[in-house]
C-alpha cells in the first residue's frame, strides 16, 4: 500500500489486543466495520501487543502465538493488505516515544477519570493492576492514534471517553508547543490587561478547561474576554485562541466513529467471550459449529416439545435476528409461540447460516497458515508504511518540543 499524504485524508486507525483465535463476537463487533472502512478510507489496523502486557505482563509466553493467530484471522475475515496497512504496535518504537513525550504534559487526573480504569480494576481483581502500564494505557492509546494524525477512530460506546481524552491531549499539546516565538509573552501581557482579579480568574479557568474540557469553563473564559474594554481586537483573538488551546495543529484531534454494538451474544445469551466459554471461533469446523449451536440453551418455559415459548427469552432468537431473513424469523416466532416447531428444528437455519459464513474464512485461514512467510511479508510491509508516517509525525513533535539538534 502506498504512503498517504495523511494530512489531507480522512485516516482511520484502530487496534485490537492479541487474544489468539478470534470468534464471531470479534467479527460482528469490529471486523465487519473495518472491512467496510478499508474500501473507502485509508486505514491503519494494528495488533496492540503492548496493550496486552498491561494486564498480562506476568504471562507473556503466548503473546507471539496469539499475535500471529489474530493476524491470520484478520486476513481470513477480509482485511485486505492492498487496502489497509496491517502492522504490529511493538514494531513501531515511535509509539513508545510519543507516549513518553505526551506523559510529560498530561495531567494525572485525566488518566484517573477514565471510567474503564476503576471498572476494570473491579472486574479483574485476580490480576495485579497497580502499575503505571495499566493506569497509562489510555495515554498509550492516544499515542497509537495521534501518531498517524488520524481523523476517525471506530470504537464502541464504552471507548468514547478515551477518544475524548485523545482530543484533550492533542489540544493541550498544540496549545503548549504549536505557537510562534514570543507568543507566550504576548499572552501573559494581554491577560494582565484584564485587571488583577479577572486575570487571576482567567488563569484558573484556562487551567481548569485544559484539564477537564468543561464547556462551562470555556463559556466563562470567553465572557471575561469579550467583556473587557481594555483589550484590542487582536488581543481578544489571541486570548480566545489561548483559552481554546488552538495553535499549529502538530497533532490532529480525532473524531469518534461510533460502532454499533454487536447484536450477536454468546451461546448462553451473555456477551460472547472466551473467558465465558460461549464462543464460536472463526475457524471452528462445521461439526463443532453444529454441536455448539445445538447445545445452546433455549426459552426455559419450553421444558417439553409441546410447551409454548417466547422467542425474546431465547438466546437462539438473537442469532436469528442476525442470520435469518424475514420469512425465517416469522416462521420461528409463530412456531415457537404455538409450539409447532421444536428447539432443535429452530436451531437448524442458524447452523447452516453460520457454517456458510465461516466456510470461506476457514479456507482462507488454512491458506495463510500454510504460507507463514507471506503473512510475515504483509506485516513487514505494513510496518514499513506505518513507520514512515510515525517518523514524520515524530519529526514535527521533536521539533516543536525543542528536541532536534
Amino acid at each position: 500500500m502506498n504512503n498517504h499524504e495523511f494530512l489531507n485524508e480522512n485516516i482511520v486507525v484502530s487496534g485490537m489486543r492479541p487474544t489468539g483465535l478470534l470468534h464471531l463476537g470479534h467479527y460482528h463487533g469490529a471486523l465487519k466495520n473495518w472491512i467496510n472502512l478499508q474500501a473507502v478510507q485509508p486505514c491503519y489496523f494494528f495488533v496492540a501487543d503492548w496493550h496486552a502486557l498491561t494486564t498480562h505482563y506476568q504471562d507473556p509466553a503466548v503473546l507471539a502465538a496469539s499475535t500471529w493467530d489474530m493476524i491470520v484471522d484478520w486476513l481470513a475475515a477480509g482485511i485486505d493488505p492492498d487496502k489497509a496497512n496491517i502492522f504490529i504496535q511493538s514494531r513501531i518504537p515511535e509509539h513508545a516515544e510519543l507516549h513518553t513525550l505526551l506523559s510529560m504534559s498530561t495531567p494525572l487526573s485525566w488518566l484517573e477519570r477514565i471510567p474503564t480504569y476503576k471498572d476494570q480494576q473491579e472486574k479483574l481483581k485476580d490480576k495485579d493492576l497497580s502499575t503505571y502500564g495499566f493506569l497509562g494505557y489510555p495515554l498509550l492509546q492516544a499515542a497509537d492514534v495521534l501518531i498517524y494524525r488520524a481523523n476517525t477512530v471506530p470504537v464502541g460506546e464504552d471507548q468514547v471517553p478515551h477518544i475524548e481524552m485523545m482530543r484533550d491531549i492533542a489540544r493541550r499539546f498544540n496549545h503548549l508547543y504549536g505557537k510562534k516565538k514570543g507568543y507566550q509573552e504576548a499572552v501573559l501581557k494581554d491577560i494582565q490587561s484584564l485587571g488583577s482579579d479577572s486575570a487571576r480568574r482567567f488563569k484558573q479557568i484556562c487551567k481548569y478547561y485544559q484539564e477537564t474540557g468543561t464547556t462551562d469553563a470555556l463559556t466563562e473564559g470567553r465572557s471575561l474576554i469579550t467583556a473587557s474594554t481594555k483589550l484590542t481586537l487582536d488581543a481578544k483573538a489571541c486570548l480566545m485562541g489561548y483559552l481554546e488551546g488552538t495553535g499549529k495543529s502538530i497533532l490532529i484531534e480525532p473524531s469518534v466513529s461510533l460502532t454499533k454494538d454487536s447484536k450477536l451474544p454468546g451461546l448462553d445469551g451473555a456477551k460472547m467471550s472466551k473467558s465465558y466459554n460461549n464462543t464460536i471461533a472463526l475457524r471452528d469446523s462445521p461439526k463443532d459449529i453444529e454441536s455448539k449451536i445445538l447445545r445452546m440453551p433455549t426459552d426455559p418455559a419450553r421444558q417439553l416439545r409441546t410447551d409454548a415459548g417466547q422467542p425474546e427469552r431465547c438466546p437462539v432468537w438473537k442469532f436469528h435476528q442476525v442470520y435469518s431473513d424475514t420469512d425465517t424469523q416469522l416462521w420461528v416466532k409463530e412456531g415457537c409461540v404455538t409450539a409447532t416447531i421444536g428447539c432443535v428444528e429452530c436451531k437448524q437455519p442458524i447452523v447452516f447460516a453460520v457454517q456458510a459464513e465461516l466456510a470461506p474464512m476457514r479456507e482462507r485461514a488454512t491458506h495463510f497458515i500454510a504460507h507463514p512467510s507471506y503473512v510475515r511479508e504483509i506485516i513487514a510491509s505494513g510496518c514499513d508504511n506505518a513507520r514512515k508516517v510515525a517518523q514524520a509525525t515524530m519529526h514535527d513533535v521533536r521539533q516543536a518540543m525543542g528536541l532536534l539538534t
